[in-house]
């Protein structure tokens, strides 16, 4: 039985935030890295649409990701310096995976 959580965050970010939001985006990735269950992270810019980025968590549980999140999240945002707008918030569980 595969056992993946994926969390995605879409965000909307005007051009001169681009280099914050990157970051931002690594710092969060290094204190998740640190977390029990964490696997990979990547920013993504979504093709076809304009200032559009996705960061996305990928976990072993998503017991891990919600420890990780009451934890570090509100700390994470304070410190965070990009002005974004999050457009959605997608949660995905795997269940297929050929590598």
């Amino acid at each position: 039985m595969l056992s993946m959580f994926i969390h995605v965050v879409l965000f909307q970010v005007k051009p001169k935030e681009v280099a914050k939001y990157r970051k931002d985006s690594l710092m969060w990735a290094s204190y998740t890295k640190k977390a029990k269950g964490f696997v990979a992270y990547f920013t993504m810019k979504r093709y076809g649409r304009l200032n559009q980025y996705a960061s996305v968590y990928e976990w072993d549980r998503k017991v891990d990701h919600n420890r990780f999140m009451k934890k570090y999240h509100d700390w994470l945002v304070s410190k965070s310096k990009a002005k974004v707008k999050v457009l959605g918030y997608y949660n995905l569980k795997g269940i297929d995976r050929l590598r």
